[in-house]
């Protein structure tokens, strides 16, 4: 979809469809395109979430001063060339900046133009995540959840597809105990563990009687079969009566506040498909071990949604916001050894390491 270019126009400004969003601003673009009295020509309220803004490099100072704040848009900056090695300073106003050649970049732009409501809420949730506590920062990022649940993108998406009713498991999450070490697995390798209400409830009263034993100092979380979580169980998508309901649900039974409490005791085995939930959860943990099939993304984006399971709290933590945000909007994939190198995860581990 293509970006307006904002030119003056009697003393206000007025949008033409010139540019299309491959095609980036220079910073003082942006700055008209979002000064006050410009009219709504951009932001997800239009549709127009993406902007893009040409960087010579990654530093902030081009700016002087300018912050998207909260405004409704996802701030992209592209600088020439790759930008893997290293994410921007953690000051820098772009929600994400991303090299010309990132093979990540068409697909960040797809799924920004395809959900600009649900990328903008993303992209605003994460400017200042870090600056809340991780109670404050859940309830947040909850709260974003549920009402996109409401909004047109997950309507959409639900439409698209048909919900098949899957037999439940009779033991979704297995707890086996050895003097001081306790190791949870979750155990619905069909589904490749993914999160449905039962497999979360039994989760979080695992790690809940952890918490509160203190005589447990080592908790590793494994899962069975082929994936270690395959994040949200899409069948039960939206399954609840009503947004409110599931935001008060999500806070009440949350395995994410759980790993955080237990994060000096947790060890996390990654494996697999690492999706959503599967990485999320997981982040919170001060060890995450990773085998070289561990493949790892955020495709909530794709739902009209945003990361649910914690991850706008316990990623950005590890990686920072911008690499968060490009991964959480763009839906794209990265490795185990790209997590190694991010600092997703801690450790690599032959796949013989892994409880499958």
């Amino acid at each position: 979809m293509p970006a307006p270019i904002v030119r003056p126009a009697g003393g206000r400004y007025r949008a033409s469809m010139a540019t299309p969003p491959s095609d980036p601003v220079d910073v003082a673009t942006l700055r008209a395109w979002t000064a006050p009295g410009a009219d709504d020509a951009i932001g997800a309220a239009a549709g127009r979430a993406l902007v893009l803004v040409g960087l010579d490099g990654p530093d902030p100072g081009v700016f002087d001063g300018w912050s998207p704040g909260a405004r409704p848009l996802v701030v992209v900056g592209v600088t020439p060339g790759p930008t893997r090695a290293g994410p921007p300073p953690a000051d820098h106003p772009c929600d994400v900046v991303v090299g010309a050649d990132d093979p990540l970049l068409p697909a960040l732009m797809e799924a920004i133009t395809r959900h600009p409501v649900a990328a903008s809420a993303g992209a605003v949730l994460l400017r200042d995540t870090l600056t809340r506590d991780v109670e404050h920062g859940l309830a947040a990022e909850s709260a974003v959840y549920s009402l996109l649940q409401a909004g047109p993108e997950f309507s959409a998406w639900r439409r698209s597809r048909a919900s098949v009713p899957v037999a439940p498991v009779p033991h979704p999450v297995l707890v086996e105990r050895d003097g001081d070490v306790v190791t949870i697995t979750l155990n619905r390798p069909e589904r490749h563990n993914a999160v449905d209400r039962a497999l979360r409830d039994g989760l979080a009263e695992a790690l809940t009687l952890a918490v509160l034993d203190d005589s447990v100092t080592v908790v590793h979380l494994r899962g069975n079969g082929p994936s270690f979580c395959s994040g949200g169980d899409l069948d039960e998508f939206g399954s609840f009566p009503d947004p409110a309901t599931a935001h008060a649900s999500r806070l009440t039974r949350s395995p994410a506040r759980l790993a955080h409490l237990l994060r000096d005791r947790l060890t996390v085995h990654l494996h697999g498909a690492c999706m959503g939930a599967g990485i999320e959860v997981p982040a919170f943990a001060t060890q995450v071990v990773a085998a070289p099939d561990a493949s790892i993304a955020l495709p909530e984006l794709g739902a009209g949604l945003v990361p649910g399971a914690g991850g706008t709290v316990s990623i950005p933590r590890r990686i920072g916001r911008h690499r968060t945000a490009l991964l959480a909007l763009s839906g794209g994939r990265i490795d185990a050894v790209t997590a190694a190198d991010w600092g997703l995860v801690n450790q690599l581990a032959g796949a013989s390491d892994q409880n499958r």
